[in-house]
């Protein structure tokens, strides 16, 4: 399956035997490369499988969901419209709690449902002329046919099904086409990346409750996702899936050494098991070193300590500004002086990430597995974005950095949105021959 290195650009056997290290920028592009590269990114699909939504973007009545949102809005039908990105799956996701029970399940499920509610507005309601919503890998392709952006449904964290096991076939049916059973904390269903930290586990990868979801996603069709569970949650999952899965959100282990990141095992196993890893750029995730983790270590320990100093007990963001904003002048003075001195002089932060670091990610899972198992999704407005690909109107940039390393049309195909489409597409093959009872 993942014999496809007889594919591989020029540019990347080049690459291999000069062992060069890739430039933080790329050059600028001369006319002639970027018009061809926009006759390719044209022609393609570009999909980017996890964007996170906030409800709000999706009531009735402007602005919403369709139409140019200001702010830290990343996507929007507009910016997908001028950026060229064709398809997005909008994400369901609920934060990880603590609270193991029937009543934290209940209101997981309702946050769930609340977002599912929202993403139905936007096809059937907000733009029903420029978005439709795709069940199968064959409307994905129906839908761009028809010149709309093409909307799909993944699911973040297991957590919102509770233990009651048939709300995999409900959230199917509002069309969910993945899951994760894990999100940044360890759930009923699996243990998450982030017991890496401490040490500390609750199933020792799937839970019995996980396990049985596993096999109800094959049944029904739906893609399982592994970005966020843990390692020895995954290799289980390979272990018991009748179908391909896939990681939505992940990056190189090799590149950038964060639990988030799938590791040269985890890649390769995802390969033979036919699954496509959806390399994410995400700064923290694609661009970090040793020293640029202690820093920002050192950086957040020195801000805890200043805002301490200085009574601000806020934790978002907004309200930390306007407590700080709430200081008497010459308090507020002294708090903002200090702020810079830790975050300008005593710990800089690295430069980003760039759309060309981004793009390594993708050479070394096309040198290590093939090109079969390769493809793209962003994070927008969950915290993803990179120098260059800082929201879906800059989509094209992406496509140009792999037409200027030699990836051929249909390769850049492959990634954006065919490899993908194919895990789906199989996914829906093995539900139907469960359903058939044949193996």
């Amino acid at each position: 399956m993942s014999d496809s290195r007889r594919t591989l650009p020029a540019a990347l056997l080049a690459l291999a035997a000069c062992a060069t290290a890739s430039p933080t920028t790329s050059p600028v592009p001369d006319a002639g490369l970027t018009a061809r590269t926009r006759a390719v990114h044209d022609r393609v699909l570009a999909l980017d499988t996890h964007v996170d939504i906030s409800p709000a973007a999706f009531r009735l009545g402007a602005p919403n969901y369709g139409d140019d949102l200001p702010g830290r809005q990343q996507v929007d039908l507009v910016k997908m419209e001028r950026g060229g990105l064709d398809a997005a799956f909008l994400i369901v996701y609920v934060g990880q709690s603590a609270d193991l029970t029937e009543a934290g399940f209940a209101r997981a499920n309702a946050q769930a449902l609340e977002k599912f509610a929202a993403i139905h507005r936007l096809v059937d309601s907000i733009a029903p002329t420029r978005a439709g919503l795709a069940r199968t890998a064959a409307d994905a392709y129906s839908l761009h046919a028809q010149g709309k952006k093409v909307i799909l449904i993944g699911i973040e964290n297991g957590f919102s099904i509770g233990s009651d096991i048939t709300n995999v076939a409900k959230f199917h049916a509002l069309g969910g086409r993945y899951m994760s059973l894990a999100h940044n904390g360890h759930s009923q269903l699996s243990d998450s990346n982030t017991g890496e930290r401490d040490g500390v586990w609750l199933h020792n990868g799937l839970s019995p409750l996980g396990r049985q979801v596993i096999a109800e996603m094959n049944r029904v069709g739906m893609m399982i996702d592994i970005s966020h569970p843990s390692k020895t949650s995954m290799m289980q999952t390979l272990a018991l899936t009748r179908a391909p899965i896939i990681a939505s959100h992940s990056g190189v282990r090799a590149i950038c050494n964060h639990s988030r990141n799938l590791d040269d095992e985890q890649l390769r196993g995802l390969a033979k098991n036919g699954g496509v890893v959806q390399l994410v750029a995400f700064n923290s995730y694609v661009k970090c070193s040793a020293e640029a983790t202690a820093r920002d270590a050192a950086r957040r320990e020195a801000i805890a300590d200043l805002r301490k100093q200085f009574g601000i007990t806020a934790t978002q963001q907004a309200q930390v500004t306007a407590q700080v904003e709430a200081l008497a002048p010459e308090a507020r003075n002294r708090y903002l002086a200090a702020q810079e001195e830790i975050t300008a002089r005593r710990y800089p932060a690295d430069a980003a990430a760039t759309v060309a670091d981004f793009v390594d990610h993708i050479d070394y899972v096309v040198k290590l597995v093939g090109i079969n198992h390769v493809g793209i999704s962003s994070d927008f407005d969950g915290g993803g974005g990179v120098e260059g690909w800082r929201h879906a109107g800059e989509t094209f940039n992406v496509t140009l950095e792999m037409v200027r390393r030699g990836y051929s049309e249909s390769q850049i195909a492959q990634i954006w949105s065919g490899n993908l489409l194919r895990v789906m597409g199989e996914v829906e093959t093995v539900a139907r021959r469960m359903q058939n009872g044949s193996r």
